[in-house]
């Protein structure tokens, strides 16, 4: 997925300076994901601690990781799943159709018709399947995991779902086809959550605590809220000409509040190490985050230079405002 703030480019470099902090033996860390989002970060030490915890308040991110976390044995029947639900006959009365395609009359171009179509009855079946007992939770995760990947390939958008395109785009008008979401097996007892990361790091402890909360001020509850509605498949309004499902904006997205929600996040911390992915267009400035992380520990600051993330990929990559600043921001924490 095409996701705002992805850390698959920087994967790298954030493993070697954690394992530069903390040790290359993580054999018996226990690694926490707090704001995990598509979970890239998590699922490249999956295989090397003895414990992931991974958290994100977001419904299609508890699916993902749900499935590229939490999931360690492969999935019976996968293939023979996922080809009965490519076979399935589109439905013109699903919630999908109604409300996100282009002749529902809702006036939202997010799917074309037949894969809007196609969506609702995959997703009609799953959770029938689900109901009925015929396939159990490792499963339903992985098959829905599937959905929100394979639709977001064929999503009338530029990659966020704050709007939809005028026009239908090339990748839009293609048919989609349910691919199954890869599978990483792994012996470790991981454990994914859904709550508010400040609620969530009273009741957790380990050794690694990773932190990539949202920069500004946009939202991801708002620009993903279709990802939300596919992994829910729940019963609203919509709201507005993009159809949004009503969410809680973070604290972390409001100046006003970032400040208090960080340091409290930090002092209740039960991590030896902390890092944290901010960049140097956020909320907060580096100045800022040192002179709270300063108080709890030894604090320390590495940096890397990448390309932003651009919802249009026809603009310009090659402009020099295309890059921007990742800082890790590094406490060891003793008191």
């Amino acid at each position: 997925m095409n996701y705002i703030g992805s850390k698959y480019k920087l994967s790298s470099f954030l493993k070697k300076t954690i394992t530069d902090t903390v040790g290359c033996d993580l054999s018996q860390k226990v690694f926490c994901d707090l704001f995990a989002g598509t979970g890239i970060v998590g699922r490249s030490f999956k295989h090397e601690v003895k414990h992931v915890i991974s958290n994100d308040r977001e419904a299609y991110s508890f699916v993902l990781n749900k499935h590229y976390i939490e999931n360690g044995k492969t999935i019976a029947d996968k293939d023979a799943l996922i080809e009965e639900l490519n076979a399935l006959k589109p439905i013109d009365n699903g919630f999908i159709y109604s409300h996100y395609c282009i002749g529902s009359q809702s006036g939202r171009r997010y799917f074309s018709d037949e894969n809007g179509q196609k969506i609702d009855a995959i997703r009609t079946q799953i959770e029938a399947w689900k109901t009925a007992g015929t396939i159990n939770e490792a499963a339903y995760y992985f098959l829905i995991a599937s959905l929100i990947e394979s639709a977001d390939k064929i999503a009338n958008t530029a990659s966020i779902y704050g709007s939809f395109l005028k026009e239908l785009k090339k990748p839009a008008a293609k048919t989609l086809v349910l691919t199954p979401a890869g599978f990483e097996p792994s012996a470790g007892a991981h454990v994914v959550y859904q709550k508010d990361a400040n609620v969530l790091i009273q009741e957790i402890e380990g050794d690694i605590l990773y932190l990539d909360p949202p920069y500004n001020h946009r939202d991801y509850g708002a620009n993903y809220h279709l990802l939300n509605t596919i992994a829910l498949y729940d019963t609203f309004i919509p709201k507005g000409r993009s159809g949004r499902r009503t969410y809680e904006a973070s604290s972390y997205c409001k100046k006003q509040e970032v400040f208090r929600a960080f340091e409290e996040l930090i002092r209740q911390a039960r991590f030896s190490s902390i890092f944290l992915s901010y960049n140097d267009e956020g909320l907060m400035n580096a100045i800022d985050i040192r002179k709270i992380m300063s108080k709890y520990g030894r604090y320390q600051l590495e940096q890397k230079a990448y390309r932003r993330f651009k919802a249009d990929k026809t603009e310009n990559r090659n402009h020099k405002a295309d890059t921007t600043y990742e800082y890790l921001h590094i406490l060891e924490k003793t008191y």
